[in-house]
């Protein structure tokens, strides 16, 4: 039950990356904000911490020699948990099972730590093996202990074999830090999709800005990621109470520009699980007064400080008017071509005949080949080590999104991402190397030291649990001794 809920606690952390993705989706369900991310990290804490703190007792109890008896409370507690987990594993493969291959991930960024705790860990215990080995009366109670127990050490030892071939941060030379590009500016600073947010992005010397195209009733192509409503990030609820569910297409743009877009970012930062930005007054006066821009905004700003934009048509499926509008928009502003890195598929032949310069970027690796191409986006996720470091060999640009944490911005650097999208651009930008990267001959000098010291330890713990076991043998024939010759003394009397 403690590996099982550590395991769980261990997928959660995993996941922290995509944590808002999960709210979001949460807040489409109820129509109400909850950090229910966080609420599971916290209960799955609670479950793990509570496992093995009865596991270290029940050690303790077994070296001591009590009997273990756990209590009828604590049955039901850790059925509780298993039920829990059973039911959140369960969630995760019908409802968000895109996430799984993020786990693996998580396990190449930490699989040389944890195989060096794996090792400690398998030295304190060998104490307590090694005791349960010497108390054995029967030979093949012993034999089994001694196999088991060489399997599972063997395969802790040995698995940097593994490793050393599955974690993109043990090579040798590493590759050129990625390039930022701001999603929806920079969405923890300020609010998602606004004139602010892309300002601050600017301060992380972002290379694009990635944004999300609509177009108004009135076809104005305007910046909003939300194609359901506006509720989430504005005050339409307040303004247009009675239309609060409506789609953003089915507003004016002068509507649309009326609402309030920091709004959602304002409660979000309510929120007692998540860390307030560090924004300073006049900031948080700016937060306040913030609208949704229109697709001309954000053009002019890119124009003026020489940024790319990468964008999603998000209702590229339902209206045919949004690319021929948004096309329209791009060349008229006088922006340079190549700084339009064009995603949506839908007419891209078209767009391609309208706007040769710009830069076609494409959404998955067989709609690449397909069209020749050498701009790929794809989330994070979906492209292994191999496959990356052999389209970089090729000369193909890749971008990953949505990357925010620092282990998986380091372990993307060192796959040979060309560019990742990030919430945390203020945080990434300030990293002049990966957390970690270990050339190949030091990790294997690194685990090779460790399984020796281990197994050294080990041995002079067997030696040391059979030292004691002679002595009590001894202990055990005086004693055997003695008490017939009591036993005479005492008739003699």
């Amino acid at each position: 039950m403690t590996l099982l809920t550590s395991a769980w606690l261990f997928i959660w952390m995993a996941l922290y990356n995509s944590r808002d993705d999960m709210n979001t989706k949460a807040f489409e369900i109820m129509a109400k904000w909850i950090n229910w991310f966080m609420v599971i990290v916290i209960i799955s804490a609670v479950l793990a911490v509570y496992c093995l703190l009865l596991l270290v007792f029940a050690l303790f109890q077994y070296a001591l020699k009590e009997p273990l008896d756990l209590h009828c409370v604590h049955k039901v507690f850790m059925s509780v948990g298993l039920l829990i987990v059973l039911a959140g594993i369960a969630a995760i493969c019908r409802e968000w099972k895109e996430e799984w291959p993020t786990v693996s991930l998580f396990l190449q960024a930490t699989g040389p730590f944890l195989q060096l705790g794996a090792v400690v860990a398998l030295t304190l215990l060998s104490w307590l093996v090694f005791k349960s080995y010497y108390r054995s009366r029967r030979r093949a109670s012993k034999i089994i202990i001694m196999l088991v127990w060489a399997a599972v050490c063997l395969a802790g030892f040995l698995c940097p074999l593994l490793i050393h071939n599955f974690s993109p941060c043990v090579l040798e030379h590493l590759p050129p830090k990625p390039a930022l590009i701001g999603h929806r500016g920079a969405p923890m600073l300020a609010p998602e999709n606004t004139m602010m947010s892309f300002r601050r992005s600017l301060e992380c010397n972002v290379t694009a800005f990635e944004t999300d195209v609509q177009l108004s009733k009135d076809d104005i192509p305007f910046l909003f990621h939300d194609n359901t409503s506006l509720k989430r990030t504005t005050n339409v609820k307040e303004i247009f109470p009675e239309r609060q569910n409506n789609k953003p297409t089915n507003f004016t743009f002068d509507e649309i520009r009326s609402l309030n877009a920091g709004k959602g970012f304002l409660a979000f930062q309510k929120d007692p699980l998540q860390a307030t930005p560090p924004l300073s007054d006049t900031e948080w006066s700016n937060v306040r007064n913030q609208t949704v821009p229109s697709l001309n905004e954000i053009l002019d700003l890119a124009k003026e400080h020489n940024v790319s934009i990468i964008f999603d048509l998000k209702n590229e499926k339902f209206n045919n008017n949004d690319a021929n509008y948004t096309v329209q928009t791009i060349l008229e502003s006088g922006i340079a071509q190549h700084l339009i890195w064009w995603l949506p598929p839908g007419h891209r032949a078209e767009v391609k005949s309208k706007a040769p310069g710009f830069r076609q970027v494409y959404g998955s690796l067989s709609a690449l080949r397909d069209d020749r191409g050498s701009h790929l986006n794809v989330k994070y996720n979906s492209l292994n080590t191999d496959t990356m470091r052999k389209l970089r060999s090729e000369n193909v640009s890749i971008n990953l999104w949505v990357v925010n944490e620092r282990w998986l911005f380091s372990l993307v650097w060192c796959a040979g991402a060309s560019s990742v999208t990030t919430n945390t651009c203020h945080i990434l930008k300030d990293m002049s190397r990966p957390d970690w990267q270990l050339e190949p001959m030091l990790y294997r000098m690194i685990w090779i030291s460790a399984d020796l010291a281990s197994l050294l330890v080990m041995f002079l713990l067997f030696l040391l649990q059979r030292k004691k076991k002679a002595k009590r043998q001894i202990f055990h024939l005086e004693s055997e001794r003695t008490v017939p010759l009591l036993a005479n003394r005492v008739i003699k009397s």
